[in-house]
């Protein structure tokens, strides 16, 4: 049994005794936090925490102790929306949008998703998981301890099958804690163009039973917007998921309010993701659910696209949460700090609401809120611990600088 002491800690941030799911409304500001602290680990587990003075160790051989004076422990950010499984770049369409073209017209020209789905056919699994452990390494650096990826750059069988084995193996093999995602209904492939629902059925017929057969994913999602997925096409793929034990969850309002947000609800998904526009009716439904709101800044500062309404979330009683959409298109990071950034500066939320959105909160995004996303007994040791900085503030404040020094993971340095 290894055992691990964090002591003399200057603020240890986003505590718990009694453990929550989720934290919504007025509640996001405030951020539980005890100063000159300890934390006490065993193997994987948190075992204890508390103010120093009331520390008692006598029964305690072969523990290793980090002295954290002046240092900060958070526990680990989960991000609960990224991509990472990719083939290539996409920078030339970040040169396209500099010379004035719009997301939807670098999709029409063959860009996009579509881009990245011709891109990967020609890719083997070993390359695909190569370059994807790498993004978890870097991401692993900035503090991230679980994450979400999904599949969705296939668009065919083989493709599809391919990302999601490639994600298996990444669970496999990775110390991060990893959930995968079926997003077979991404986009419409260019030879299904004039026959969507043939596509649809490919999806539900013959790429669900081999996702059920080798357990390949956790969730189901699909992109339903405009020139994407109807809502009655995105109600047919998520009941279908639903059917052979996938959670559903939904990327929706990024340009347009269709109906999709009511699709997820009716769905019962586990979050929704994007909601750059927003209506009122959709506010009011999410109220009434226990439907995740989750909130991309990084991809609206990457795309210059407005920015989710994240204030009228939260003073309307919505919990939200945080995630950095990693993908090569339209948010080529999985820099969470920054989100916290992005958040505080450009949706106006307190640093506290952001902390709480990108750890709490995404931990229920992500169907691991019993354990992960606060410093609770019991929750697993994915923690990190900070530069000596002055406070909580800091990190979001100091945008661009790395403020953290060290990551454990499952109770180990990492």
């Amino acid at each position: 049994m290894s055992k691990l002491l964090i002591k003399n800690i200057k603020e240890l941030v986003q505590v718990e005794t009694e453990v929550k799911t989720k934290v919504a409304g007025a509640d996001m500001k405030n951020l539980p936090s005890i100063k000159n602290a300890w934390l006490a680990v065993e193997d994987d587990l948190i075992v204890g925490f508390g103010e120093m003075d009331s520390l008692e160790i006598t029964d305690w051989v072969g523990v290793e102790i980090i002295d954290s004076s002046g240092q900060l422990v958070f526990p680990s950010f989960c991000d609960s929306h990224t991509h990472l499984v990719f083939a290539a770049s996409r920078e030339e369409e970040f040169v396209d949008r500099i010379n004035g073209l719009t997301y939807e017209e670098i999709a029409k020209k063959g860009g996009g998703i579509l881009n990245s789905a011709k891109k990967l056919q020609g890719t083997s699994e070993e390359d695909l998981f190569n370059d994807a452990w790498k993004r978890l390494e870097e991401i692993k650096q900035t503090g991230t301890g679980a994450v979400e990826i999904k599949s969705g750059y296939g668009l065919s069988v083989e493709g599809e099958l391919k990302m999601l084995r490639v994600i298996k193996k990444l669970k496999a093999e990775s110390d991060l804690t990893i959930k995968a995602n079926f997003l077979g209904a991404h986009a419409i492939p260019t030879q299904y163009k004039d026959n969507r629902k043939e596509y649809i059925n490919l999806i539900i017929n013959e790429m669900m039973p081999v996702i059920e057969s080798e357990g390949l994913a956790d969730y189901v999602d699909v992109f339903c917007e405009t020139n994407y997925y109807t809502p009655d096409e995105t109600d047919r793929v998520l009941q279908a998921g639903i059917a052979i034990g996938l959670t559903p969850k939904i990327h929706v309002n990024q340009f347009t309010s269709i109906g999709g947000i009511q699709a997820g609800i009716k769905n019962k998904a586990l979050s929704v993701d994007h909601l750059e526009v927003m209506e009122e009716q959709d506010i009011q439904d999410l109220i009434k659910s226990d439907v995740m709101p989750t909130l991309l800044p990084s991809c609206s500062f990457f795309l210059g696209i407005p920015y989710a309404p994240a204030r009228r979330l939260i003073d309307s009683g919505l919990p939200v949460c945080l995630a950095t959409d990693f993908n090569p298109g339209s948010t080529p990071s999985g820099n969470m700090p920054f989100v916290l950034s992005l958040a505080c500066i450009n949706y106006k939320m307190t640093p506290e609401e952001a902390i709480n959105a990108s750890t709490i909160n995404a931990a229920y995004a992500m169907g691991l809120n019993d354990t992960h996303g606060s410093i609770a007994v019991g929750k697993k040791a994915n923690l990190f611990i900070t530069k000596e900085i002055s406070s909580v503030a800091f990190m979001p404040y100091s945008f661009g600088s790395n403020s953290i020094e060290t990551v454990i993971l499952n109770g180990k340095i990492t």
